[in-house]
Protein backbone atom coordinates (compact mmCIF):
# COMPACT_ATOMS: atom_id res chain seq x y z
CA UNK A 1 0.00 0.00 0.00
CA UNK A 2 2.04 3.68 -1.29
CA UNK A 3 1.33 7.05 0.26
CA UNK A 4 -1.49 7.54 -2.17
CA UNK A 5 -3.56 4.42 -1.36
CA UNK A 6 -2.58 5.08 2.19
CA UNK A 7 -4.33 8.51 2.29
CA UNK A 8 -7.30 7.30 0.33
CA UNK A 9 -7.86 4.72 3.35
CA UNK A 10 -7.19 6.86 5.59
CA UNK A 11 -9.93 9.75 4.15
CA UNK A 12 -12.35 6.98 3.55
CA UNK A 13 -12.26 6.02 7.40
CA UNK A 14 -12.51 9.40 8.44
CA UNK A 15 -15.42 9.84 5.68
CA UNK A 16 -16.81 7.11 8.11
CA UNK A 17 -16.90 8.23 11.01
CA UNK A 18 -18.06 11.44 9.89
CA UNK A 19 -21.02 9.62 8.50
CA UNK A 20 -21.28 7.41 12.11
CA UNK A 21 -21.17 10.69 14.33
CA UNK A 22 -23.46 12.71 12.20
CA UNK A 23 -26.15 10.76 10.70
CA UNK A 24 -26.42 7.52 12.53
CA UNK A 25 -28.63 7.79 14.09
CA UNK A 26 -29.78 10.90 12.50
CA UNK A 27 -29.55 13.40 14.91
CA UNK A 28 -30.92 16.48 12.48
CA UNK A 29 -35.02 16.44 11.51
CA UNK A 30 -35.54 15.50 7.97
CA UNK A 31 -37.09 19.20 8.27
CA UNK A 32 -40.36 20.36 6.08
CA UNK A 33 -39.01 23.02 4.20
CA UNK A 34 -41.18 25.85 4.18
CA UNK A 35 -44.20 24.83 6.09
CA UNK A 36 -42.98 23.69 9.08
CA UNK A 37 -40.68 24.97 12.16
CA UNK A 38 -38.32 23.79 14.89
CA UNK A 39 -37.61 25.08 18.12
CA UNK A 40 -35.41 23.37 21.09
CA UNK A 41 -36.93 24.56 24.17
CA UNK A 42 -34.55 25.17 27.36
CA UNK A 43 -34.29 22.19 29.34
CA UNK A 44 -36.53 21.51 32.26
CA UNK A 45 -35.49 19.89 35.28
CA UNK A 46 -34.77 16.29 35.35
CA UNK A 47 -37.73 14.76 37.25
CA UNK A 48 -39.26 11.79 37.04
CA UNK A 49 -41.89 11.78 34.02
CA UNK A 50 -45.59 12.23 35.80
CA UNK A 51 -47.90 9.81 34.92
CA UNK A 52 -50.91 10.33 33.09
CA UNK A 53 -53.70 12.67 35.26
CA UNK A 54 -56.98 10.64 35.40
CA UNK A 55 -59.61 11.87 33.31
CA UNK A 56 -62.44 14.14 34.33
CA UNK A 57 -65.25 11.89 34.34
CA UNK A 58 -68.68 12.52 33.49
CA UNK A 59 -71.04 9.61 33.65
CA UNK A 60 -74.10 9.69 31.72
CA UNK A 61 -77.16 7.44 31.05
CA UNK A 62 -74.36 5.43 29.78
CA UNK A 63 -73.52 3.89 32.53
CA UNK A 64 -70.29 3.41 34.48
CA UNK A 65 -67.43 3.61 32.39
CA UNK A 66 -66.37 0.13 30.83
CA UNK A 67 -63.43 -1.41 29.05
CA UNK A 68 -63.77 -3.79 25.72
CA UNK A 69 -61.44 -5.92 24.52
CA UNK A 70 -61.39 -6.79 20.95
CA UNK A 71 -58.34 -8.94 19.42
CA UNK A 72 -57.23 -10.64 16.06
CA UNK A 73 -53.81 -12.24 15.92
CA UNK A 74 -51.68 -9.75 15.36
CA UNK A 75 -53.66 -7.04 18.11
CA UNK A 76 -55.36 -7.17 21.24
CA UNK A 77 -56.72 -3.42 21.90
CA UNK A 78 -58.35 -2.56 24.62
CA UNK A 79 -60.70 0.32 24.56
CA UNK A 80 -62.83 2.67 26.78
CA UNK A 81 -66.32 3.66 27.00
CA UNK A 82 -64.80 7.41 28.70
CA UNK A 83 -64.28 9.06 25.54
CA UNK A 84 -64.38 6.06 23.39
CA UNK A 85 -61.34 5.75 22.34
CA UNK A 86 -58.08 3.22 22.38
CA UNK A 87 -56.44 3.22 25.95
CA UNK A 88 -54.43 0.39 25.14
CA UNK A 89 -52.71 -1.81 22.36
CA UNK A 90 -50.81 -5.03 22.58
CA UNK A 91 -48.95 -6.72 19.77
CA UNK A 92 -49.31 -10.48 20.16
CA UNK A 93 -46.61 -11.74 17.84
CA UNK A 94 -43.97 -9.63 19.83
CA UNK A 95 -42.43 -9.35 23.34
CA UNK A 96 -39.78 -6.88 24.87
CA UNK A 97 -35.90 -7.69 25.10
CA UNK A 98 -36.54 -8.53 28.61
CA UNK A 99 -39.41 -11.48 27.87
CA UNK A 100 -42.47 -9.31 28.42
CA UNK A 101 -45.90 -8.73 26.71
CA UNK A 102 -45.17 -5.94 24.22
CA UNK A 103 -47.72 -3.00 24.80
CA UNK A 104 -47.65 -0.34 22.45
CA UNK A 105 -48.95 1.90 24.88
CA UNK A 106 -51.89 1.39 28.00
CA UNK A 107 -53.60 3.96 29.85
CA UNK A 108 -50.93 4.63 32.29
CA UNK A 109 -48.73 5.79 29.46
CA UNK A 110 -50.57 7.23 26.50
CA UNK A 111 -53.97 8.77 25.67
CA UNK A 112 -55.94 9.85 22.83
CA UNK A 113 -58.20 12.71 23.18
CA UNK A 114 -60.48 15.09 20.16
CA UNK A 115 -61.97 17.89 21.63
CA UNK A 116 -64.38 20.18 19.73
CA UNK A 117 -66.18 23.48 19.98
CA UNK A 118 -69.78 24.39 20.12
CA UNK A 119 -71.32 27.22 18.80
CA UNK A 120 -72.31 28.77 21.84
CA UNK A 121 -68.29 28.58 22.30
CA UNK A 122 -68.27 25.79 25.12
CA UNK A 123 -65.44 23.20 24.44
CA UNK A 124 -66.59 19.84 24.83
CA UNK A 125 -63.96 16.96 25.18
CA UNK A 126 -64.36 13.56 24.74
CA UNK A 127 -62.04 12.77 27.89
CA UNK A 128 -65.14 13.85 29.82
CA UNK A 129 -67.82 12.17 27.97
CA UNK A 130 -69.31 8.32 29.03
CA UNK A 131 -69.58 6.93 25.28
CA UNK A 132 -72.51 3.95 24.66
CA UNK A 133 -70.92 1.54 23.35
CA UNK A 134 -72.16 -0.72 20.79
CA UNK A 135 -70.81 -4.01 20.28
CA UNK A 136 -68.26 -5.70 19.01
CA UNK A 137 -70.05 -6.55 16.26
CA UNK A 138 -68.63 -8.96 12.86
CA UNK A 139 -68.27 -7.51 9.96
CA UNK A 140 -68.76 -9.36 6.56
CA UNK A 141 -65.16 -10.05 5.58
CA UNK A 142 -64.73 -11.72 9.42
CA UNK A 143 -63.86 -8.86 11.04
CA UNK A 144 -65.11 -6.85 14.04
CA UNK A 145 -66.80 -3.23 14.21
CA UNK A 146 -67.07 -1.50 17.35
CA UNK A 147 -69.33 1.79 17.62
CA UNK A 148 -69.59 4.43 20.50
CA UNK A 149 -72.25 6.96 20.43
CA UNK A 150 -72.47 10.23 23.03
CA UNK A 151 -74.94 13.35 22.79
CA UNK A 152 -72.93 16.68 22.20
CA UNK A 153 -74.40 20.10 20.94
CA UNK A 154 -77.92 19.00 20.35
CA UNK A 155 -76.58 15.77 18.31
CA UNK A 156 -74.77 13.09 17.86
CA UNK A 157 -71.02 11.79 17.81
CA UNK A 158 -70.20 8.65 16.74
CA UNK A 159 -66.74 7.07 16.55
CA UNK A 160 -67.00 3.65 14.93
CA UNK A 161 -63.84 1.70 15.30
CA UNK A 162 -62.70 -1.54 12.48
CA UNK A 163 -60.86 -4.09 13.40
CA UNK A 164 -59.80 -6.60 10.20
CA UNK A 165 -59.88 -10.24 10.62
CA UNK A 166 -55.94 -9.84 10.53
CA UNK A 167 -53.43 -7.32 10.35
CA UNK A 168 -52.27 -4.01 11.93
CA UNK A 169 -54.41 -1.45 10.53
CA UNK A 170 -57.54 -0.21 12.73
CA UNK A 171 -60.54 1.41 10.83
CA UNK A 172 -61.72 5.05 12.44
CA UNK A 173 -65.01 6.67 11.59
CA UNK A 174 -65.46 10.06 13.60
CA UNK A 175 -68.93 11.39 12.58
CA UNK A 176 -70.97 14.38 14.05
CA UNK A 177 -74.85 14.38 13.11
CA UNK A 178 -76.80 17.63 14.12
CA UNK A 179 -73.99 19.03 16.62
CA UNK A 180 -74.40 22.87 16.68
CA UNK A 181 -70.42 22.88 16.23
CA UNK A 182 -68.16 26.28 15.28
CA UNK A 183 -66.69 26.30 11.91
CA UNK A 184 -63.22 25.72 13.38
CA UNK A 185 -61.34 22.32 13.34
CA UNK A 186 -61.53 19.67 15.93
CA UNK A 187 -58.41 18.42 17.56
CA UNK A 188 -56.82 15.33 18.08
CA UNK A 189 -54.25 14.59 20.40
CA UNK A 190 -52.24 11.51 21.68
CA UNK A 191 -49.69 11.79 24.48
CA UNK A 192 -46.98 8.96 24.82
CA UNK A 193 -44.90 8.40 27.24
CA UNK A 194 -42.79 5.40 25.65
CA UNK A 195 -41.22 2.29 27.79
CA UNK A 196 -38.19 0.94 26.95
CA UNK A 197 -38.42 -2.18 25.55
CA UNK A 198 -35.03 -3.18 23.04
CA UNK A 199 -31.39 -4.12 25.29
CA UNK A 200 -30.25 -0.71 25.17
CA UNK A 201 -31.89 1.95 26.63
CA UNK A 202 -29.78 4.88 24.29
CA UNK A 203 -30.23 3.26 21.11
CA UNK A 204 -34.06 2.48 21.88
CA UNK A 205 -34.28 6.12 23.26
CA UNK A 206 -32.18 7.73 20.11
CA UNK A 207 -35.11 5.71 17.24
CA UNK A 208 -38.09 6.76 19.32
CA UNK A 209 -39.56 10.26 17.36
CA UNK A 210 -42.71 11.23 15.73
CA UNK A 211 -42.47 11.40 11.69
CA UNK A 212 -45.34 12.93 10.08
CA UNK A 213 -45.97 13.21 5.96
CA UNK A 214 -47.65 16.04 4.42
CA UNK A 215 -50.03 16.14 1.30
CA UNK A 216 -47.61 17.88 -0.66
CA UNK A 217 -45.19 14.77 -0.76
CA UNK A 218 -42.92 16.09 1.69
CA UNK A 219 -41.64 14.29 5.03
CA UNK A 220 -40.51 15.67 7.78
CA UNK A 221 -39.63 14.47 11.89
CA UNK A 222 -38.37 15.57 14.84
CA UNK A 223 -34.67 15.14 15.93
CA UNK A 224 -34.33 11.46 17.45
CA UNK A 225 -31.05 11.56 19.23
CA UNK A 226 -31.86 15.16 20.66
CA UNK A 227 -31.78 15.19 24.42
CA UNK A 228 -33.49 18.80 24.76
CA UNK A 229 -37.41 19.10 24.33
CA UNK A 230 -37.92 19.32 20.56
CA UNK A 231 -41.28 21.43 18.69
CA UNK A 232 -42.25 21.64 15.36
CA UNK A 233 -45.71 23.31 14.05
CA UNK A 234 -46.86 22.52 10.48
CA UNK A 235 -49.43 24.64 8.91
CA UNK A 236 -49.76 22.62 5.52
CA UNK A 237 -52.14 19.75 5.41
CA UNK A 238 -50.74 16.46 6.95
CA UNK A 239 -51.37 13.03 5.32
CA UNK A 240 -49.99 11.54 8.53
CA UNK A 241 -48.30 11.24 11.47
CA UNK A 242 -46.42 8.02 13.66
CA UNK A 243 -44.88 8.04 16.46
CA UNK A 244 -41.93 5.45 16.20
CA UNK A 245 -40.67 3.65 19.03
CA UNK A 246 -37.27 2.17 17.62
CA UNK A 247 -39.13 -1.07 16.06
CA UNK A 248 -42.80 -0.45 16.35
CA UNK A 249 -45.51 2.53 14.71
CA UNK A 250 -48.52 4.09 16.54
CA UNK A 251 -49.72 5.85 13.44
CA UNK A 252 -52.70 8.12 12.37
CA UNK A 253 -53.44 8.19 8.61
CA UNK A 254 -56.24 10.88 7.35
CA UNK A 255 -58.18 9.00 4.37
CA UNK A 256 -60.50 11.11 3.26
CA UNK A 257 -59.75 15.04 3.65
CA UNK A 258 -55.35 15.81 5.35
CA UNK A 259 -55.41 16.73 9.04
CA UNK A 260 -55.15 20.55 8.29
CA UNK A 261 -52.23 21.30 10.68
CA UNK A 262 -49.37 19.67 13.17
CA UNK A 263 -47.97 19.85 16.27
CA UNK A 264 -45.04 17.73 17.36
CA UNK A 265 -43.31 17.60 20.84
CA UNK A 266 -40.58 15.86 21.85
CA UNK A 267 -39.36 15.38 25.38
CA UNK A 268 -36.16 13.63 27.40
CA UNK A 269 -35.95 12.83 30.89
CA UNK A 270 -32.33 11.21 31.42
CA UNK A 271 -33.00 10.61 34.80
CA UNK A 272 -36.47 8.63 34.41
CA UNK A 273 -36.19 5.13 34.01
CA UNK A 274 -39.55 4.19 33.64
CA UNK A 275 -40.05 6.36 30.27
CA UNK A 276 -37.56 6.58 27.66
CA UNK A 277 -38.87 9.97 26.18
CA UNK A 278 -42.40 11.72 25.86
CA UNK A 279 -43.66 12.46 22.94
CA UNK A 280 -47.21 14.30 22.01
CA UNK A 281 -49.03 15.00 18.51
CA UNK A 282 -51.63 17.09 18.06
CA UNK A 283 -53.55 17.31 14.98
CA UNK A 284 -56.78 19.29 13.57
CA UNK A 285 -59.15 17.42 11.92
CA UNK A 286 -61.61 19.77 9.30
CA UNK A 287 -65.32 20.50 10.46
CA UNK A 288 -66.91 19.77 6.90
CA UNK A 289 -64.76 16.19 6.77
CA UNK A 290 -66.36 14.66 10.01
CA UNK A 291 -69.77 16.75 9.40
CA UNK A 292 -70.47 15.01 6.21
CA UNK A 293 -72.89 12.45 5.59
CA UNK A 294 -70.27 9.73 5.38
CA UNK A 295 -68.17 10.89 8.35
CA UNK A 296 -64.15 11.62 8.54
CA UNK A 297 -62.35 8.55 7.34
CA UNK A 298 -58.96 7.50 9.00
CA UNK A 299 -56.85 4.82 10.32
CA UNK A 300 -54.94 3.80 13.35
CA UNK A 301 -51.81 1.09 12.84
CA UNK A 302 -50.53 -0.35 15.60
CA UNK A 303 -47.57 -2.23 14.79
CA UNK A 304 -43.65 -3.31 13.28
CA UNK A 305 -41.76 -0.86 11.81
CA UNK A 306 -41.09 -3.16 8.78
CA UNK A 307 -40.38 -2.05 5.62
CA UNK A 308 -42.46 -3.82 3.45
CA UNK A 309 -45.35 -3.52 5.64
CA UNK A 310 -45.98 0.26 5.75
CA UNK A 311 -44.83 0.40 2.01
CA UNK A 312 -48.28 -0.85 1.33
CA UNK A 313 -49.97 1.03 4.43
CA UNK A 314 -49.83 4.96 3.51
CA UNK A 315 -47.74 7.12 0.86
CA UNK A 316 -44.33 7.32 2.19
CA UNK A 317 -45.30 5.54 5.04
CA UNK A 318 -42.13 3.56 4.75
CA UNK A 319 -39.96 5.95 5.79
CA UNK A 320 -40.39 4.91 9.34
CA UNK A 321 -37.59 2.71 8.29
CA UNK A 322 -34.72 4.85 8.72
CA UNK A 323 -32.63 3.64 5.86
CA UNK A 324 -30.25 6.38 5.56
CA UNK A 325 -30.52 9.48 3.13
CA UNK A 326 -29.92 10.08 -0.87
CA UNK A 327 -28.24 7.07 -2.55
CA UNK A 328 -27.69 5.49 0.93
CA UNK A 329 -31.61 4.57 1.18
CA UNK A 330 -31.14 3.53 -2.78
CA UNK A 331 -29.12 1.03 -2.04
CA UNK A 332 -30.89 -0.55 0.99
CA UNK A 333 -35.01 -0.30 -0.45
CA UNK A 334 -33.39 -1.49 -4.08
CA UNK A 335 -30.97 -3.60 -3.91
CA UNK A 336 -30.11 -5.19 0.39
CA UNK A 337 -33.70 -5.32 0.84
CA UNK A 338 -34.85 -7.39 -1.83
CA UNK A 339 -31.95 -9.62 -1.60
CA UNK A 340 -32.48 -9.90 2.14
CA UNK A 341 -36.27 -10.56 1.42
CA UNK A 342 -35.66 -13.20 -1.50
CA UNK A 343 -33.07 -15.11 1.14
CA UNK A 344 -35.72 -15.23 3.57
CA UNK A 345 -37.81 -16.94 1.69
CA UNK A 346 -35.29 -19.91 2.09
CA UNK A 347 -33.25 -19.39 4.88
CA UNK A 348 -34.50 -19.22 8.87
CA UNK A 349 -31.24 -18.44 10.46
CA UNK A 350 -30.17 -14.81 9.90
CA UNK A 351 -26.68 -15.19 11.17
CA UNK A 352 -26.24 -17.83 7.64
CA UNK A 353 -28.29 -14.87 5.50
CA UNK A 354 -26.24 -11.75 6.42
CA UNK A 355 -23.30 -14.94 5.41
CA UNK A 356 -24.74 -15.15 2.19
CA UNK A 357 -25.39 -11.15 1.36
CA UNK A 358 -21.74 -11.03 2.02
CA UNK A 359 -20.74 -13.05 -0.10
CA UNK A 360 -22.81 -11.92 -2.98
CA UNK A 361 -22.13 -8.50 -2.33
CA UNK A 362 -18.02 -9.38 -2.60
CA UNK A 363 -19.39 -11.34 -6.04
CA UNK A 364 -20.60 -8.29 -7.48
CA UNK A 365 -18.25 -6.07 -6.24
CA UNK A 366 -15.18 -8.38 -7.26
CA UNK A 367 -14.10 -6.30 -10.22
CA UNK A 368 -13.76 -3.58 -8.40
CA UNK A 369 -11.67 -5.41 -5.32
CA UNK A 370 -9.77 -6.55 -8.76
CA UNK A 371 -9.02 -3.39 -9.96
CA UNK A 372 -7.64 -2.23 -6.24
CA UNK A 373 -5.40 -4.90 -6.18
CA UNK A 374 -4.16 -4.77 -9.57
CA UNK A 375 -3.24 -0.69 -8.89
CA UNK A 376 -1.50 -1.90 -5.24
CA UNK A 377 0.46 -4.44 -7.86
CA UNK A 378 1.60 -1.88 -10.14
CA UNK A 379 2.95 0.24 -7.00
CA UNK A 380 5.20 -2.82 -6.06
CA UNK A 381 6.62 -2.99 -9.50
CA UNK A 382 7.70 0.82 -9.86
CA UNK A 383 8.74 0.74 -5.89
CA UNK A 384 12.32 0.74 -7.48
CA UNK A 385 11.93 3.52 -9.47
CA UNK A 386 9.85 5.87 -7.24
CA UNK A 387 12.59 5.25 -4.38
CA UNK A 388 15.37 6.26 -7.07
CA UNK A 389 13.27 9.47 -7.52
CA UNK A 390 12.96 9.87 -3.75
CA UNK A 391 16.96 9.61 -3.17
CA UNK A 392 17.66 11.81 -6.20
CA UNK A 393 15.05 14.74 -4.92
CA UNK A 394 15.97 14.27 -0.97
CA UNK A 395 14.70 17.78 0.53
CA UNK A 396 12.73 18.37 -3.02
CA UNK A 397 9.61 17.17 -2.66
CA UNK A 398 7.86 19.14 -5.39
CA UNK A 399 10.65 18.03 -7.51
CA UNK A 400 9.99 14.61 -6.17
CA UNK A 401 6.16 14.57 -6.85
CA UNK A 402 6.74 16.08 -10.66
CA UNK A 403 8.66 13.60 -11.42
CA UNK A 404 6.88 10.82 -9.54
CA UNK A 405 3.73 11.84 -11.57
CA UNK A 406 5.98 12.00 -15.16
CA UNK A 407 7.11 8.38 -13.67
CA UNK A 408 2.98 7.40 -13.53
CA UNK A 409 2.70 8.87 -17.00
CA UNK A 410 5.30 7.41 -18.51
CA UNK A 411 4.10 3.62 -17.50
CA UNK A 412 0.26 4.42 -17.43
CA UNK A 413 -0.36 4.26 -14.36
CA UNK A 414 -2.75 6.58 -12.31
CA UNK A 415 -1.91 7.04 -8.42
CA UNK A 416 -6.23 7.54 -8.06
CA UNK A 417 -7.19 3.95 -9.43
CA UNK A 418 -6.55 2.28 -6.11
CA UNK A 419 -8.84 4.86 -4.35
CA UNK A 420 -11.40 4.54 -6.89
CA UNK A 421 -12.85 1.27 -6.58
CA UNK A 422 -12.71 1.12 -3.36
CA UNK A 423 -15.05 4.85 -3.13
CA UNK A 424 -17.35 3.31 -5.59
CA UNK A 425 -18.26 0.90 -2.58
CA UNK A 426 -18.76 3.18 0.04
CA UNK A 427 -22.49 3.55 -0.71
CA UNK A 428 -22.94 -0.15 0.21
CA UNK A 429 -20.94 0.75 3.42
CA UNK A 430 -22.74 3.20 4.74
CA UNK A 431 -25.90 1.52 3.27
CA UNK A 432 -25.52 -1.42 6.18
CA UNK A 433 -24.63 0.86 9.08
CA UNK A 434 -28.35 1.54 8.68
CA UNK A 435 -29.91 -1.41 7.64
CA UNK A 436 -28.81 -3.63 10.57
CA UNK A 437 -29.69 -1.51 13.55
CA UNK A 438 -32.86 -0.73 11.79
CA UNK A 439 -34.08 -4.36 10.16
CA UNK A 440 -37.17 -5.54 12.82
CA UNK A 441 -36.28 -8.73 11.16
CA UNK A 442 -32.94 -9.31 12.94
CA UNK A 443 -35.16 -8.28 15.99
CA UNK A 444 -34.45 -11.10 18.83
CA UNK A 445 -32.85 -13.41 16.14
CA UNK A 446 -29.96 -15.57 18.09
CA UNK A 447 -26.82 -16.04 16.10
CA UNK A 448 -24.13 -18.20 18.11
CA UNK A 449 -23.70 -16.52 21.23
CA UNK A 450 -25.60 -13.47 20.36
CA UNK A 451 -28.89 -13.88 21.19
CA UNK A 452 -30.43 -10.63 18.97
CA UNK A 453 -28.75 -9.24 15.88
CA UNK A 454 -30.50 -5.88 16.17
CA UNK A 455 -28.49 -5.15 19.36
CA UNK A 456 -24.60 -5.67 20.45
CA UNK A 457 -23.97 -9.00 21.62
CA UNK A 458 -22.45 -8.86 25.25
CA UNK A 459 -21.09 -12.24 25.75
CA UNK A 460 -18.63 -10.05 28.33
CA UNK A 461 -19.73 -7.79 30.73
CA UNK A 462 -17.38 -5.24 32.87
CA UNK A 463 -18.09 -4.21 36.26
CA UNK A 464 -17.31 -0.90 35.47
CA UNK A 465 -18.24 1.66 32.85
CA UNK A 466 -15.55 2.80 30.33
CA UNK A 467 -16.09 6.22 28.58
CA UNK A 468 -17.03 5.51 24.55
CA UNK A 469 -17.44 2.11 24.96
CA UNK A 470 -19.53 1.00 28.02
CA UNK A 471 -20.03 -1.85 30.33
CA UNK A 472 -19.68 -4.56 27.88
CA UNK A 473 -17.48 -5.90 24.77
CA UNK A 474 -18.90 -7.02 22.05
CA UNK A 475 -17.22 -10.39 20.60
CA UNK A 476 -18.39 -9.85 17.19
CA UNK A 477 -16.54 -6.19 17.56
CA UNK A 478 -13.27 -7.73 18.50
CA UNK A 479 -13.58 -10.59 16.11
CA UNK A 480 -14.24 -7.92 13.57
CA UNK A 481 -11.26 -5.41 14.68
CA UNK A 482 -8.59 -8.71 14.89
CA UNK A 483 -9.85 -9.15 11.20
CA UNK A 484 -9.03 -5.55 10.03
CA UNK A 485 -5.45 -5.40 11.56
CA UNK A 486 -4.57 -8.28 9.76
CA UNK A 487 -6.13 -6.94 6.83
CA UNK A 488 -4.36 -4.07 7.21
CA UNK A 489 -1.14 -5.91 8.33
CA UNK A 490 -0.86 -8.26 5.69
CA UNK A 491 -1.62 -5.56 3.01
CA UNK A 492 1.36 -3.11 4.17
CA UNK A 493 3.70 -6.64 4.04
CA UNK A 494 2.66 -7.80 1.15
CA UNK A 495 4.73 -4.80 -1.45
CA UNK A 496 7.85 -3.23 -0.36
CA UNK A 497 6.00 0.02 -0.95
CA UNK A 498 4.22 -0.48 2.82
CA UNK A 499 3.55 3.02 4.44
CA UNK A 500 6.06 4.58 6.99
CA UNK A 501 5.72 7.06 9.39
CA UNK A 502 2.39 8.49 10.65
CA UNK A 503 0.52 7.17 7.71
CA UNK A 504 1.59 3.44 8.84
CA UNK A 505 0.58 4.20 12.81
CA UNK A 506 -3.42 5.49 10.70
CA UNK A 507 -3.51 2.52 9.05
CA UNK A 508 -2.92 -0.01 12.39
CA UNK A 509 -5.10 3.08 14.71
CA UNK A 510 -8.56 3.33 12.78
CA UNK A 511 -9.98 0.02 13.44
CA UNK A 512 -9.25 0.12 17.07
CA UNK A 513 -11.05 3.75 16.95
CA UNK A 514 -13.58 1.46 14.84
CA UNK A 515 -13.88 -1.02 18.07
CA UNK A 516 -15.18 2.02 20.51
CA UNK A 517 -17.83 2.89 17.59
CA UNK A 518 -19.21 -0.38 16.73
CA UNK A 519 -19.20 -1.87 20.02
CA UNK A 520 -22.35 -0.86 21.09
CA UNK A 521 -24.04 -1.32 16.91
CA UNK A 522 -26.05 -4.20 16.42
CA UNK A 523 -24.60 -7.74 16.23
CA UNK A 524 -25.90 -8.15 12.62
CA UNK A 525 -23.62 -5.48 11.72
CA UNK A 526 -20.57 -6.44 13.13
CA UNK A 527 -20.87 -10.12 12.29
CA UNK A 528 -22.11 -8.56 8.56
CA UNK A 529 -17.90 -6.78 8.94
CA UNK A 530 -16.04 -9.60 10.06
CA UNK A 531 -17.76 -11.80 7.26
CA UNK A 532 -17.02 -9.56 4.63
CA UNK A 533 -13.35 -9.37 6.53
CA UNK A 534 -12.60 -12.98 5.82
CA UNK A 535 -13.91 -13.13 2.51
CA UNK A 536 -12.04 -10.32 1.06
CA UNK A 537 -8.39 -12.15 2.45
CA UNK A 538 -9.76 -15.11 0.81
CA UNK A 539 -10.79 -12.87 -2.02
CA UNK A 540 -6.63 -11.34 -1.69
CA UNK A 541 -4.90 -14.67 -1.91
CA UNK A 542 -7.23 -15.87 -5.09
CA UNK A 543 -6.44 -12.77 -6.90
CA UNK A 544 -2.37 -12.99 -5.69
CA UNK A 545 -2.36 -16.54 -7.06
CA UNK A 546 -3.07 -14.88 -10.75
CA UNK A 547 -1.73 -11.29 -10.56
CA UNK A 548 2.28 -11.83 -11.55
CA UNK A 549 4.41 -9.43 -10.98
CA UNK A 550 6.35 -10.34 -13.95
CA UNK A 551 3.89 -9.98 -16.12
CA UNK A 552 2.94 -6.34 -14.48
CA UNK A 553 6.26 -5.05 -15.29
CA UNK A 554 5.70 -6.83 -19.10
CA UNK A 555 3.01 -4.59 -19.25
CA UNK A 556 4.28 -1.50 -17.81
CA UNK A 557 7.31 -2.16 -20.07
CA UNK A 558 5.20 -2.12 -22.95
CA UNK A 559 3.15 1.30 -21.68
CA UNK A 560 6.43 2.95 -21.39
CA UNK A 561 7.22 2.03 -24.89
CA UNK A 562 3.37 3.16 -26.21
CA UNK A 563 3.30 6.28 -24.09
CA UNK A 564 6.78 7.43 -25.08
CA UNK A 565 5.83 10.38 -26.69
CA UNK A 566 2.53 11.38 -25.00
CA UNK A 567 2.00 13.53 -22.92
CA UNK A 568 0.36 14.28 -19.48
CA UNK A 569 -3.34 14.51 -20.00
CA UNK A 570 -6.82 15.28 -18.08
CA UNK A 571 -6.20 15.30 -14.10
CA UNK A 572 -2.21 14.30 -13.98
CA UNK A 573 -1.82 17.34 -16.79
CA UNK A 574 -3.40 19.81 -13.70
CA UNK A 575 -1.25 18.28 -11.02
CA UNK A 576 1.42 18.81 -13.02
CA UNK A 577 0.77 22.22 -13.93
CA UNK A 578 -0.55 22.91 -10.05
CA UNK A 579 2.94 21.72 -8.97
CA UNK A 580 5.05 23.60 -11.93
CA UNK A 581 3.07 26.69 -10.78
CA UNK A 582 4.19 26.28 -6.99
CA UNK A 583 7.64 25.31 -7.54
CA UNK A 584 7.79 28.89 -9.68
CA UNK A 585 6.41 30.64 -6.88
CA UNK A 586 8.94 29.47 -4.43
CA UNK A 587 11.90 29.58 -6.75
CA UNK A 588 10.67 33.36 -6.84
CA UNK A 589 9.89 33.46 -3.13
CA UNK A 590 13.50 32.58 -2.49
CA UNK A 591 15.31 34.91 -5.15
CA UNK A 592 13.50 37.75 -2.87
CA UNK A 593 15.23 36.48 -0.15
Amino acid sequence: MDRNQATGLFLISALLLVYLFFFSPKKEAEQTKTQATTTAAAPTAAVPTPALAPEARLDSAAGPVRSIEVKNPELTLTFSTQGGHVAAVRLNGYKTFFGKPLNLFDAQSARYNTKLRTLDGKTVDFGTLNFQAGGPTPTADGGQQLTFTAPVGGGTVTQTYTLPKSGFEVKYNLKLSGVAVAQEPLTFSFVDNVRQTEQDLKQNRNHTTINHYLASDDPGSLAEASEKPEEMKITAPVKWAADKHDFFIAGFIADSQPFTSGTFNSDVNLNDSTFIKTLSTTLTLPVADVTSAAGGQYRFFFGPNQFNLLKSTAPNFDRNVYLGFGPFRWVNRFLIIPVFNFLEQYISNYGVIILILVVLIKLVTWPLTYKTYESQARMKVLKPELDEIKAKHPDDQVKTQQETMKLYNQFGVSPLSGCVPTLLTLPILFAMFQFFPNAIELRQQPFLWATDLSTFDSPIHLPFTLPYLGSHISLFTVLMTISTLFMTYQSNQMNTAAMQGPMKFYSYLMPLVFFFVLNSFAAGLTWYYLVSNVVTLGQQALTRSFVNDTKIRAQLEANKVKNKDKKPGGFQARLAEAMKTAQERDAQGKKKG
